[in-house]
C-alpha cells in the first residue's frame, strides 16, 4: 500500500486529460477539486474504515461526487475548471486512490 501524494494525484489527473485530448489544470485548480472530492467523504462519512468495501462502490458515488463538485464550482468565482472536464477528472482522481490501496 502506497502514501496518497497530491503532487502524483495532480500529475495523474493532469496526465489523464492530456491523454483524452482535453486542456490540462494549473496545480492548484486540480488541487481545489481533490480537497472537495475530500469534503464530499468527510461530510457522507467515507472516511470511516469499512469492512464492507467493495471497490465497485466507486463506480456508486463517481455521479454524486460529479454532481457535488459541479455545485461547488459554481459557488466558486475564481475556479477555471470546465464543467465538462469534471467526470474525467473525478473518474482519473478515484483511478490514483486506486492505484495506492
Amino acid at each position: 500500500m502506497d502514501i496518497y501524494d497530491e503532487n502524483k494525484a495532480v500529475e495523474h489527473i493532469n496526465n489523464t486529460l492530456k491523454g483524452k485530448g482535453l486542456s490540462t489544470y494549473p496545480e492548484d485548480e486540480i488541487l481545489n477539486v481533490i480537497d472537495m472530492i475530500w469534503d464530499y467523504y468527510e461530510e457522507n462519512g467515507l472516511l470511516e474504515i469499512d469492512d464492507d468495501f467493495e471497490a465497485d462502490d466507486d463506480e456508486d458515488i463517481s455521479g454524486e461526487l460529479c454532481d457535488y463538485i459541479k455545485r461547488m464550482l459554481k459557488k466558486d468565482s475564481h475556479a477555471v475548471i470546465k464543467v465538462e472536464d469534471v467526470p474525467v477528472i473525478v473518474d482519473a482522481e478515484l483511478e490514483y486512490e486506486d492505484s495506492v490501496l
